[in-house]
């Protein structure tokens, strides 16, 4: 059994993070995020699957080009390779738990590109 509370782990930007490499040897990692309103990543992709749990809040999406919104109780299965972004919108902090189906974060940071006629 392994145990660790939230406010120990690293705090990077607006998520804690858990990463399953350096807390129990586990084969997942861990966005704790509490982004405010207008906050949240830019374009990016990892090698393998994102599952984003929305507990609180809304957020703007974008995946793969198509931009949607998602709140509370919605739960996005963000396949590998995907491009995404997202940002809280209105006036409530945007509350989620991303698992990472890797024991590290492989993170790809993806430029905007604007889009042609």
């Amino acid at each position: 059994m392994y145990r660790v509370r939230q406010e120990d782990l690293p705090l990077i930007g607006s998520s804690h993070n858990f990463v399953g490499a350096d807390n129990g040897d586990v084969k997942i990692s861990v966005f704790l995020l509490n982004a405010l309103p207008g906050k949240g990543p830019g374009p990016h992709r990892h090698p393998y699957d994102e599952v984003q749990f929305i507990r609180e809040g809304r957020g703007l999406y974008t995946v793969n080009g198509k931009e949607f919104e998602a709140g509370a109780g919605d739960i996005l299965v963000i396949k590998a390779g995907e491009v995404h972004a997202f940002k809280c919108i209105g006036e409530a902090n945007l509350v989620q738990v991303d698992v990472h189906l890797s024991p590290v974060f492989i993170q790809e940071h993806v430029p905007n590109r604007p889009v042609s006629d």
